[in-house]
């Protein structure tokens, strides 16, 4: 199989997944409407495309990384009408069913095979290649990329049907969303107790009670630094609508997620939007009284 690859979006994930796939010896072609972005992967040794059409015409495997279904939307009828060759086009953004199904068609209408392969990890993940690939579609199409998805990824699977990853991801997002709440709250207790908050961080983690969320986001609560930002709040909110209308679609109660909305949105009003999710720690630790004047409870 070639190991010429086009990516779509050189956003956090698609970025860093062009920047490793360099470094493992592929032939990235990029593309994004931003020139720093596309700056950055030329200057790791990825070729630019001048243009969607463009990408398509060198590159047979297609992966696709935006921020919105209308974006990715676009830049599937932009491969469909460049009358190129069967490509396997790969989306790998977190959508709602409905925009996932209409990638696929537009994709077939084209002659193409769309793959629905949601990631999870977040874009500092990315960097280290500590990713799992949620892929669903052709069989034969996936199987193809595997080369592809264990030179950017630690893990991948087969889920069947079109759209299953996406299934999946929502279920990890979840989780994630719990456990990211968790750890605040987790931190605002011990901080309370007067623990010390490098040691809550060195020895929860690896414990019986610690997550892989508090093992990524802990560290950011103690310091109170949340950026860069590996989730911003602003985006996480669009995940959490998705995974809102999925469980009620499904008529599937999820009580513990329901607790966590409220926090996040109370994040997003008191200006975190472009900050990291861990930045909810900031509102577990107002809620526990620790203001400046109370830094901390009883030592």
């Amino acid at each position: 199989m070639s190991k010429t690859v086009g990516i779509v979006g050189l956003g956090i994930m698609g970025g860093a997944i062009a920047l490793n796939l360099i470094e493992r010896g592929w032939t990235v072609v990029g593309f994004d409407l931003s020139s720093d972005r596309c700056g950055d992967v030329a200057r790791a040794g990825g070729l630019i495309a001048s243009s969607v059409s463009d990408l398509s015409l060198k590159a047979p495997l297609i992966l696709v990384s935006l921020p919105t279904p209308v974006a990715a939307h676009a830049v599937a009828n932009e491969i469909s009408r460049s009358r190129v060759s069967q490509r396997i086009v790969i989306e790998l953004s977190t959508f709602s069913i409905p925009d996932k199904m209409r990638f696929e068609e537009i994709v077939s209408e084209g002659g193409h095979v769309a793959l629905d392969c949601p990631l999870s990890g977040t874009g500092a993940q990315a960097k280290n290649r500590d990713l799992v690939v949620y892929a669903s579609g052709s069989s034969e199409a996936i199987e193809q990329c595997s080369p592809l998805f264990a030179d950017f990824a630690k893990q991948s699977a087969s889920l069947g049907r079109y759209g299953n990853g996406s299934r999946m991801k929502f279920v990890a997002n979840l989780l994630v969303a719990i456990h990211n709440v968790a750890a605040g709250e987790a931190m605002a207790l011990a901080i309370k107790a007067g623990l010390d908050r490098d040691q809550v961080v060195a020895l929860i983690g690896p414990g019986a009670g610690g997550s892989r969320m508090f093992q990524m986001r802990a560290p950011m609560m103690a310091k109170e630094k949340f950026e860069p930002a590996t989730m911003r709040i602003a985006t996480w909110r669009k995940d959490m609508k998705i995974i809102r209308e999925f469980a009620e679609e499904l008529l599937c109660p999820v009580p513990l997620f329901d607790t966590t909305e409220p926090i996040y949105e109370r994040a997003f009003d008191q200006g975190f939007g472009d900050l990291d999710t861990a930045s909810v720690f900031m509102i577990m630790k107002e809620m526990a009284g620790l203001t400046e004047k109370n830094p901390a409870g009883p030592v």
